[in-house]
C-alpha cells in the first residue's frame, strides 16, 4: 500500500489493507479487532504496546515488530505535515 494519502485520514479498510501488506501473519489476530474497534488511521497512529495486547497481539516480539512499523508511519505522517507547512509558508 502506498502512502500517497495521509495516514491520519485512512479508513478502517485502509488500515486493514496496511496490516495485511505489512503483517500478514498477524492479520488473523488483528482483523476482527480492527473492525470491532473501528481503528482508523488516526487511531492506528496512537496505538501503543498495551493497546496491541488488548487487540490480541500478546507476544512481545510481535508487538515490537508492529510498533516499529507504526513508528515509521508516524515519522512519515510528521514529514508530510512539515512538508505541507513549509509549502504554505513559501507560497505566501
Amino acid at each position: 500500500m502506498g502512502l500517497s494519502k495521509r495516514v491520519s485520514s485512512w479508513s478502517v479498510e485502509e488500515v486493514l489493507e496496511w496490516v495485511q501488506d505489512q503483517y500478514p501473519t498477524h492479520m488473523g489476530t488483528l482483523h476482527k479487532a480492527i473492525i470491532k474497534h473501528a481503528i482508523s488511521g488516526r487511531a492506528l497512529l496512537r496505538l501503543k504496546d498495551h493497546h496491541l495486547e488488548l487487540l490480541g497481539v500478546e507476544a512481545e516480539e510481535q508487538q515490537q515488530e508492529i510498533l516499529q512499523g507504526l513508528l515509521l508511519l508516524r515519522v512519515h505522517e510528521e514529514i508530510n505535515e512539515l512538508s505541507e507547512i513549509c509549502s504554505e509558508c513559501f507560497s505566501l
